[in-house]
């Protein structure tokens, strides 16, 4: 009896594996396609493009697209642009939400409350589009690169996720560093960041993949410096010109150069390729914290 019944739970189980299984491909198919088919379409011959067709898989293999969005000096400038906000924002916001977080998690902290509720009311009130750009006027960060990253330094929900963690961290590896010697910098530094990797690694994500996509904060504050155009921005300009019809340099740019051989079709391909694949190599390497990052420290005993 004990056998036959383990043989009817297998074949359920086997059932069941079946189902997952499908959906998983099915969902990765869904996913992926929309990928794969904007990676075909920028590899293949822009005049073919134009017949439609397809799929995964270019039809008329070439690298003139490519070639065309990089002889764009804008597009250049806006890559440097974005990777340098990347970089100095995430390291930025890293470094004010780690440090206030260790701050409001010390026990000795009296006002800690007070901070933590004042923190959370920014997460639900906000002064406004208006309001917030004539600030940025006021603290003269208009057409500056500050603009990118100050006006983000601080966010309510990173500090929160790793004042979360820190809480999960025993406090006797703080009172132990304290007998040894070790002041608030010495502890938060050697102690708390090498053992809050996966909560700073899922928030560096978080902050990498806004600072990346962002293109609104280019268009308010430094919309008339091209010096300072973010590789966003510069795709927004050029699927705006497409599909309205503008007669701006991207216009000129995928109609005039080449004697028409560039479709605006394969060009808005090849720069979504541009400008997504960056954040792609980057997120495997911190995939492995992310979900110890965001549930470590969510419970306590």
């Amino acid at each position: 009896m004990g056998s036959a019944f383990a043989g009817r739970r297998s074949w359920s189980d086997r059932i069941f594996d079946i189902i997952v299984y499908t959906v998983i491909l099915f969902v990765v198919i869904v996913t992926t396609y929309p990928f794969l088919n904007v990676l075909a379409i920028s590899f293949n011959d822009s005049l073919d493009s134009v017949r439609g067709g397809i799929t995964i898989f270019p039809r008329e293999f070439t690298l003139d697209n490519y070639a065309r969005i990089f002889s764009y000096s804008g597009l250049v400038t806006g890559f440097k642009i974005s990777v340098l906000r990347t970089i100095v924002g995430t390291l930025i916001g890293l470094l004010t939400a780690s440090m206030l977080a260790y701050a409001i998690a010390r026990q000795e902290f009296q006002a800690r409350k007070f901070v933590a509720t004042f923190l959370a009311l920014t997460m639900y009130v906000s002064g406004g589009l208006i309001p917030t750009f004539i600030l940025m006027r006021d603290l003269s960060l208009l057409n500056s690169f500050a603009v990118y990253v100050l006006p983000g330094a601080v966010s309510a929900f990173n500090v929160f996720i790793i004042r979360s963690f820190i809480d999960g961290i025993p406090y006797a590896l703080q009172e132990s560093a304290k007998l040894d010697g070790a002041n608030d910098f010495t502890i938060y530094w050697r102690v708390i960041l090498p053992l809050a990797k996966p909560a700073l690694a899922t928030i560096a994500l978080f902050l990498a993949v806004g600072q990346w996509n962002a293109w609104l904060d280019t268009y308010l504050y430094n919309g008339s410096k091209e010096a300072l155009t973010t590789l966003q921005f510069e795709l927004m300009k050029v699927l705006q010109s497409t599909t309205a019809g503008s007669g701006g340099d991207y216009r000129s740019m995928i109609v005039s150069q080449a004697n028409n051989q560039v479709s605006p079709e394969s060009i808005k391909m090849a720069i979504t390729i541009v400008v997504t694949v960056p954040i792609l190599i980057v997120y495997p390497f911190v995939q492995r914290y992310f979900v110890k990052g965001m549930t470590l420290g969510a419970v306590k005993s």
